[in-house]
């Protein structure tokens, strides 16, 4: 069975890996979104960094909306983190990413253990 967007899959997990291996654990999260940009804008891949997303409510445009971390190549989102360890609240928070954008795959990448932890969400 093929992966979901395998191709961007890598490059992104490439790049996380990238900044998790000279960074390590212990910055801030933005310190992180910061570096994957640099990584990504690298690679090559078309992304979009905090990407606004309207939700609705029974067809009312809520005055709330969410914002994705980074949404690459149009397909996949990718929520970075940097905490002890990834919550179901984390999860939650991808998944609900994944319904306001219509995307099918979402990457939650945790920058905040020794090791990074990466998790394939696909809705």
């Amino acid at each position: 069975m093929d992966l979901l967007f395998k191709e961007y899959s890598y490059a992104i997990i490439g790049a996380c890996m990238e900044v998790h291996n000279h960074l390590g654990p212990g910055f801030l999260e933005v310190v992180y979104k910061d570096a994957i940009e640099i990584e990504l804008i690298k690679s090559g891949v078309y992304f979009e960094r905090e990407k606004k997303y309207e939700v609705f409510y029974k067809g009312n445009k809520l005055m709330h909306y969410y914002v994705a971390d980074f949404v690459v190549e149009e397909a996949v989102i990718l929520e970075a983190k940097a905490v002890a360890a990834i919550s179901p609240v984390f999860i939650a928070q991808t998944i609900n990413y994944l319904k306001v954008s219509g995307n099918k795959l979402g990457l939650l990448i945790n920058f905040g253990e020794a090791q990074l932890r990466v998790k394939r969400l696909v809705l």
